[in-house]
């Protein structure tokens, strides 16, 4: 038969191991593409999610949903958008692979949505965003256009089709790194297009793009894609304004209060965080507000150039701003009140994120739902809470068929050498330990939020850590 393709239209379906029987392979999440391979029977033969099983063909429907998945990066941000029409959007990729602690990053899942999910050869993007130019966001982008990263991937090639960035970028003038010089209390040096990234990288260009910003970038300006610079002054991402998809995405910030200048903050890392790219998600009445790392000053910034129009930021869903730091204006949060806010986040990183007082700000700013006296929203979920490791203690070795138990492994004071990153190292670290008695990881569950919607109600999902179901809950936008 030709290739259909349908939906899930449940909130959750078994996908089951035979065509009679109750054993299930994988449970299937709304909104899951399913490619029908024969219709003949009770059950339909299908494949979803790169495995093939059989589902029950009430559960399917036609409809195509938008579908944001907020990637477990560790420390750092990583959002894939796939749109109703089938379009996609990478905002976002955290550390590169080598500064990973489970050595995968955003470029990992874009590489199974595409190759396994999908059936395709082909990683395709219709826009790739960096939020702002630090390491822990732009770096998995860069391993999907870096060649000598590529063979990491299943898909034979990648194409981007457009570059978006905040404009604020890490400089060298005369060997000194900056951001570049302030007028005003403006940040008066921003990269712009393609011409401007690429004099910024010629050889010998005074001042230079510098470190691996520059090395990333170069990777940009060379896949021959559009490269341009947002700011509020740009009011649609270009291709994803409401006359070009019955989705859009709008550009709330960087503020840009004159033209190809943007506020000067304080610190260097104030301003590349406070500038980040902050995009308002619109599909139907759903909106969904991804917030980069904005901080306390952005968010002043912010508050007082949408005066009287503060409702701009108010969402079904929030990312939360800066991994769940507590640089954070109460007063911005409020104004957002989402019904379920996203921290992204990781493990072994200095910060000790989401801090406590965000946590519950988020819940304290979010939008109350009551049915029942039963609290539906806020919602408030953290990919560092929902990753978990499975582990099992050593208690033998096989080498060339011949196995050691654990009693022999201590008496040969057998150990085992090992290197460890931690979030954003520039590099890992040598170790060693005894083996018998260690405990070792073997499995991960990756603590990925999923967010669907129809355009009227909106699921967040996140996968059970021990039975590989799905954790999930509904609620209806109230825009």
């Amino acid at each position: 038969m030709t290739d259909v393709v349908k939906y899930l239209a449940t909130p959750t379906a078994p996908l089951y191991a035979q065509p009679t029987g109750r054993r299930r392979r994988i449970e299937l999440l709304w909104g899951d593409r399913v490619h029908v391979l024969d219709s003949s029977a009770a059950r339909w033969r299908v494949r979803a999610r790169g495995i093939t099983g059989y589902v029950d063909p009430a559960a399917l429907g036609d409809t195509s949903l938008l579908e944001v998945y907020f990637i477990d990066v560790g420390q750092g941000d990583g959002i894939l958008i796939r749109f109703p029409d089938d379009r996609h959007v990478l905002i976002d990729g955290g550390y590169n692979r080598a500064k990973q602690q489970t050595g995968k990053n955003a470029a990992d899942f874009v590489d199974w949505k595409f190759v396994r999910d999908y059936g395709r050869d082909a990683i395709v993007l219709d826009a790739m965003m960096s939020s702002h130019c630090d390491a822990d966001h732009y770096g998995g982008l860069w391993d999907l256009l870096e060649p000598a990263h590529q063979d990491e991937l299943d898909a034979k090639s990648v194409e981007v089709k457009a570059f978006y960035h905040a404009g604020v970028s890490w400089w060298s003038d005369a060997g000194k790194r900056n951001l570049g010089p302030v007028e005003n209390d403006r940040l008066v040096r921003l990269l712009q297009g393609r011409t401007s990234l690429r004099e910024a990288l010629r050889a010998g260009a005074q001042p230079a793009l510098q470190g691996e910003w520059a090395s990333f970038l170069r990777r940009v300006l060379a896949c021959g894609c559009k490269v341009k610079r947002l700011s509020d002054r740009t009011p649609y991402v270009p291709g994803f304004d409401p006359e070009q998809g019955a989705a859009s995405l709008r550009v709330l910030a960087p503020v840009e209060p004159d033209k190809g200048r943007l506020y000067d903050l304080g610190s260097n890392s104030q301003n590349t965080n406070g500038n980040s790219l902050v995009l308002r998600l619109d599909y139907g009445r759903a909106r969904i507000l991804l917030t980069g790392d904005l901080n306390r000053n952005a968010h002043r910034r912010l508050l007082e150039a949408y005066t009287g129009s503060r409702l701009d930021f108010a969402c079904d869903v929030a990312k939360s701003c800066h991994h769940g730091s507590d640089d954070v204006s109460y007063q911005f949060l409020a104004a957002t009140e989402p019904s379920a806010t996203i921290i992204s986040s990781g493990d072994s990183e200095q910060h000790a994120h989401p801090r406590p007082a965000i946590v519950s700000a988020s819940a304290v700013a979010g939008h109350v739902s009551v049915d029942a006296d039963r609290l539906l929203t806020p919602l408030v979920y953290s990919t560092e809470i929902s990753r978990s490791f499975r582990v099992g203690r050593v208690d033998a070795l096989t080498l060339s068929g011949n196995t050691l138990d654990a009693a022999a492994l201590a008496a040969a004071k057998a150990r085992v050498g090992y290197k460890q990153v931690n979030a954003g190292d520039l590099k890992a670290a040598s170790g060693s330990r005894r083996l018998a008695g260690s405990y070792m990881v073997t499995g991960i569950v990756y603590g990925l939020v999923n967010v669907r919607t129809d355009g009227d109600t909106l699921l967040c999902a996140t996968l059970n850590e021990k039975n590989s179901s799905w954790d999930w809950t509904t609620f209806k936008s109230r825009f």
